[in-house]
Parts: C-alpha cells; sequence; structure tokens
C-alpha cells in the first residue's frame, strides 16, 4: 500500500524539532521531504548533548527527526543557491521553516517571495511569538516560549519546589503536529480553490493551546491550584509509591463510581462505607486522611502485586515508568511504537514510529536522516542541472 501522503512535495528548511518533527511526519506517511540545510549543517547536528546525554558518534535525534528525507545542503545567501531553492519551489506542494523570521525574509525565502513563484505553494512557518505583537521578532525555544512564559512551568510541579524543566522538545513536537493539521487543512481547501495560503504556529500559542484548562479558568477569574499530592481533593486521582520503591498514577477520574472497586482492590471494602469516605465530597473534605491510609496501604506490597489486583477490579492506572523501561514494554513493542531500521556506523537500531497509523495506508521508516547534503547532486541533475552546473557550483562553494 503506498503512502497516504505519496505525490506531496515538501522542502523543508527546518532546525532543532518543531519543522523536522512534521516533516518526518509527512515523509512517514509517503511525501516526499526534501531537507534543506545550509553548508555547515542545522543546529541539531552540531549538538554534543541533549538532556545531559552525551551524543555519540551516531546522532540519533537526527535519525528520529529526519529519517526518510533527501538531504540538499545549499549557500541559500548566493544567488546561485537561492536559484536552486526557486527551482525546487516552483514544483514543490509544500514549503516549511522555523529560522527567525527577519532571517528567512533576507533570504527571499518568506510567502510573499515564494508565492509569488508557485502561488498552490502551501507555507507553514513555526516562531517563538507569532507575526504581530511586541514580541513577534523575539527569539525563543520551546523551553522558553513555549513552557515557561506559556504558564506551563509555573503549574508543574507540587508547590513549594523550583519550576521543573521540560524535556527536550516536548512543546516543539506538539507544534509541529499542530502545523501539520494547518497545512492538511490547507491542502483540502487548495483543492477547492487551487491556491496556497501561509499557515503559522507559534510556540507560545502551543503552550497557552496545551495548558488550556488552567489557562480558561484564569479568563475566568479563578486562580489555578498546583496538585499537591497531600491533599489531592480526589485522593484516586493521585501518585502512591509501592513496597518496592515504584509508583502509580491512579487516575479515577469519576470517583465515586470507581470507588467500590477501588476498595476491594486494596482487600478495604469497610472504606466504601465509611462516612468519612463514602461520597466524592466526603472524600475531598478528608483528603489528607484518606491520602496517608492509601499510601500506607500500597506500600505493603510490590508494584507487579498492585497491578494484578488493579486490573482484576478494573481501576484505572499507570504505572510510572522511566525511558529505559518503555523501550522494552510489552505493549509499546506489540503496539509498533518502534521500528528497526539500518542505520550506518551503528547498523540495526530501533527507532521511535510516528503514532499515527491508517488502515488502508503504510506509514513506516524507510531511510535513516540523510548526511549533510547527501542527495545534493542527485536533486539538482533532477532540477535540470547539468554536471558542468554542479561543477561551477562547488567551484563557489554554493555547494559542498
Amino acid at each position: 500500500m503506498a503512502g497516504i501522503l505519496e505525490g506531496i512535495r515538501v522542502v523543508s528548511m527546518g532546525q532543532i524539532v518543531a519543522i523536522p518533527a512534521a516533516s518526518s511526519l509527512m515523509a512517514d506517511w509517503g511525501a516526499e521531504v526534501i531537507k534543506l540545510e545550509p553548508l555547515t549543517g542545522e543546529m541539531h547536528r552540531g549538538i554534543r548533548v541533549a538532556q545531559g546525554v552525551q551524543v555519540g558518534p551516531v546522532n540519533w535525534i537526527m535519525h528520529v527527526l529526519n529519517r526518510n528525507a533527501r538531504g540538499l545542503a545549499l549557500d541559500v545567501k548566493q544567488p546561485a543557491g537561492r536559484a536552486a531553492v526557486y527551482k525546487l519551489i516552483e514544483r514543490a506542494d509544500i514549503f516549511m521553516s522555523n529560522y527567525e523570521r527577519n532571517s528567512v525574509r533576507r533570504l527571499g525565502l518568506d510567502y510573499d517571495s515564494l508565492s509569488k513563484l508557485n502561488p498552490r505553494l502551501i507555507y507553514g512557518f513555526v516562531s517563538g511569538y507569532g507575526k504581530v505583537g511586541p514580541d513577534k521578532d523575539e527569539r525563543g525555544y520551546d523551553f522558553t516560549a513555549g513552557w515557561a512564559r506559556s504558564g506551563m512551568m509555573y503549574m508543574i510541579g507540587e508547590p513549594g519546589t523550583p519550576p521543573a524543566p521540560q524535556r527536550a522538545g516536548m512543546i516543539d513536537s506538539a507544534a509541529g503536529a499542530h502545523l501539520l493539521a494547518g497545512i492538511l487543512a490547507a491542502l483540502r481547501q487548495r483543492d477547492k480553490t487551487g491556491k496556497g495560503q501561509e499557515i503559522e504556529v507559534s510556540l507560545f500559542h502551543t503552550g497557552v493551546w496545551m495548558l488550556n484548562m488552567d489557562i480558561q479558568n484564569s479568563i475566568g477569574g479563578k486562580e489555578p491550584v498546583k496538585h499537591d499530592r497531600t491533599k489531592a481533593n480526589n485522593p484516586i486521582w493521585n501518585s502512591y509509591r509501592t513496597k518496592d520503591g515504584r509508583w502509580f498514577w491512579l487516575a479515577m477520574l469519576q470517583p465515586d463510581p470507581s470507588w467500590p472497586g477501588f476498595c476491594r482492590a486494596i482487600e478495604r471494602p469497610d472504606l466504601e462505607t465509611d462516612p468519612r469516605f463514602s461520597s466524592i465530597d466526603a472524600r475531598r473534605d478528608n483528603c489528607v486522611e484518606l491520602i496517608k491510609i492509601i499510601e500506607n496501604i500500597l506500600a505493603t506490597q510490590t508494584m507487579t502485586e498492585w497491578e494484578r489486583r488493579f486490573r482484576q477490579h478494573d481501576c484505572i492506572y499507570g504505572r510510572v515508568q522511566s525511558p529505559m523501561e518503555v523501550t522494552a514494554d510489552p505493549q509499546a513493542i506489540a503496539a509498533g511504537l518502534f521500528q528497526d531500521l539500518e542505520v550506518p556506523g551503528a547498523g540495526k537500531t530501533k527507532l521511535v514510529t510516528t503514532p499515527v497509523i491508517f488502515s488502508d495506508n503504510t506509514v513506516s521508516i524507510r531511510t535513516p536522516s540523510p548526511e549533510l547534503g547527501q542527495h545534493t547532486e542527485e536533486i539538482l541533475l533532477d532540477l535540470g542541472y547539468t554536471w558542468e552546473d554542479i561543477a561551477r557550483m562547488k567551484e563557489d562553494k554554493v555547494i559542498l
């Protein structure tokens, strides 16, 4: 079966996570993606430490976010390099970038410039703060524009603790998914009108949308409350530690229907009718006492023992796993969250797959991330350049 985006041509001038995350989804779904980079390579190629882990000879993040693409390295500051990009744009469906807006404009790769070459072009752009407002030209990563400024960093963590940093690329990845949704909607609109358009997603707006429940409460004048596990209003929507030092998150959002089964699971049926805990209001009023009771009970058995009982009594829970444990999780493996791929310098290895599955179309990782400029000559030949043209471009340092 063909990929659902087969026949769609994408020029992706992205770096780090947001744009590569969007283009990797499209490439996995069958689109033809060309990764456009400067001769020095995008920023991620130069990162030596990622989330405290030393990057070895194989840059795994590049392979996760840039697989299935062909690599084109050009000096677009030179007229010859920009002319090659313009040839690509004339036949492309989509152009995407998350470079600084002013830089893109100076290079002649803004929407106004490219839409004149190709009125059908869908132009996707990810920025820190959006295209209007006092901070529209401020630089911003997902840690700053998406995590810190959106309110997310303020709300995550227990009361009285320092604000927690996010993990790398979290809001970037979400912004990439939002951008892809907008691009697909614009492609649908183009089917009706024959005209392309520009789509913009900001990291700031993405973070606010991800925190929409707290933000909306704030709009209504209600101060959001941080989760305090010792005083959780719903004690069976909370975290608890087991005998072997593992943690669970209990997630019974409808506490009254779930309460009898949970009491049976922890072998305390008396708690079900105890007047201190027999209703949602009573459990809220006596939450500190109940949480201590549940803590003491769950500390008597191991995670494995409690999992068996939780499943037996239909309790909703999640065990807190490390990323290393996730890679060996039987459910993750069975559900296809990883795919084996032959990676140069590393041999066969697993890469994280994109999360959308189509019933009638394939989704697959076919090739690893391209080396810097790996397909430059091939792409230029496709555009009608001759070997003499390519030799001249190398002499002029337009290409590698």
